[in-house]
């Protein structure tokens, strides 16, 4: 494990233990019943019941969960090991029938056998990967012959721009295409409890990947696209001056332009 990603397991280490709790996840809502899942994935991936679903960078498991209950047979992954221990915790407490892994993505060939009818990804997850040929090339391992391989992210469009400035304008300040050298951040809350303190800020990792850069991976790793859709809408307020629609969705507010903020993609293991 190199100093990148031990640096950002620490960081999910500690964030696992504050959204346990956090309005922004809702475990309370969740336990009693409620996915946690957004209606674009469950739209766009359809019906899952009776397959085998590979979450990937799953963090504390709900959306995992929230598959198991929609009649998938799950495996869940995370680098978090506090995150992991959640999630096989909810997974007991709730009664799901739920396997959860804690592994390095690159490394996980060597620690979860199985193929699988979905492997599956959502929100927040490119930042945190360093190297994307080998992300695709872990995808098209896991996926039986004419698997499905879904996600739906932040747009890496939206992941340029300024998100300290209140001000509401749209300004560029981070880079849009790849470098291998990732920028360090240093986090001081979490985006899910942001009036919550760490004890001392906690430095961590991030990459930058194009839009062409995902397209790219999954193709050369042999998967063919299906679709590529893009949103005007996110699921948190990335930008300070965004507004909640009562849909529950984040979208800039009237007078700016309507830009890309999230996206979907579904690619095929050909058979």
């Amino acid at each position: 494990m190199d100093k990148f990603t031990r640096a950002n397991r620490k960081l999910w280490n500690a964030w696992a233990k504050i959204h346990e709790n956090s309005e922004f996840y809702n475990l309370t809502g969740f336990k009693a019943g409620e996915l946690s899942l957004k209606s674009i994935e469950i739209a766009e991936l359809g019906d899952v019941s009776g397959k085998s679903l590979l979450h990937l960078q799953c963090h504390f498991g709900m959306d995992t969960l929230s598959w198991a209950r929609l009649g998938a047979r799950v495996t869940g992954v995370d680098l978090s090991d506090e995150a992991i221990a959640l999630a096989r915790s909810l997974a007991d407490e709730l009664n799901l029938d739920a396997r959860f892994v804690c592994a390095d993505i690159y490394e996980l060939p060597q620690n979860l056998e199985g193929k699988f009818d979905i492997v599956f990804t959502s929100y927040g997850v490119l930042a945190w990967l360093g190297n994307l040929v080998l992300w695709a090339q872990a995808i098209a391992h896991f996926l039986k012959p004419g698997g499905v391989f879904y996600m739906v992210e932040i747009h890496p469009f939206s992941d340029t721009l300024d998100w300290q400035r209140d001000k509401p304008e749209l300004n560029v300040r981070y880079p849009y295409f790849h470098s291998p050298e990732p920028e360090s951040f240093d986090a001081e809350t979490s985006y899910a409890e942001p009036g919550i303190q760490h004890t001392e800020p906690i430095t961590n990792y991030q990459w930058f990947h194009s839009l062409s850069d995902v397209i790219n991976a999954l193709i050369e790793a042999g998967l063919r696209i299906e679709f590529l859709h893009e949103f005007p809408m996110t699921v948190f307020r990335q930008l300070p001056f965004m507004e909640q629609n009562a849909d529950g969705w984040w979208r800039l507010p009237g007078g700016l332009p309507k830009i890309p903020l999230l996206f979907s993609l579904k690619a095929i293991k050909p058979a």
